[in-house]
């Protein structure tokens, strides 16, 4: 798919640093924040950050950054392929996808 046009985001720290300002405009990304105290402009983002804080992020004493993106990575992929979900009617992203193409 390539690279976003935009990041749209709450208006956290890590968001706002100048760091990711730099990023963003060294890749031609636009940035884009939601109002403050607004978190259902971000709905998406804000639901699925959710999930997964709930479905695994809360629930482990991680060692390591490495350990961190290990363990969401093999989360995604199962949330992606094996994991139900009520929204698409039971199916999978994955099969919703295919649904579509």
């Amino acid at each position: 798919r390539g690279k976003p046009q935009i990041i749209r985001s709450d208006n956290g720290p890590e968001y706002i640093s100048s760091k990711l300002v730099l990023w963003a405009e060294k890749h031609g990304i636009r940035l884009e924040h939601i109002q403050p105290g607004n978190p259902q402009q971000n709905a998406y983002v804000e639901r699925y950050n959710r999930t997964v804080r709930y479905d695994w992020l809360g629930h482990y004493l991680f060692e390591s950054i490495a350990e961190v993106q290990e363990h969401a990575t093999r989360w995604v992929w199962i949330y992606n392929h094996e994991r139900p979900n009520m929204a698409l009617g039971g199916i999978t992203p994955k099969q919703k996808l295919a649904l579509v193409a």
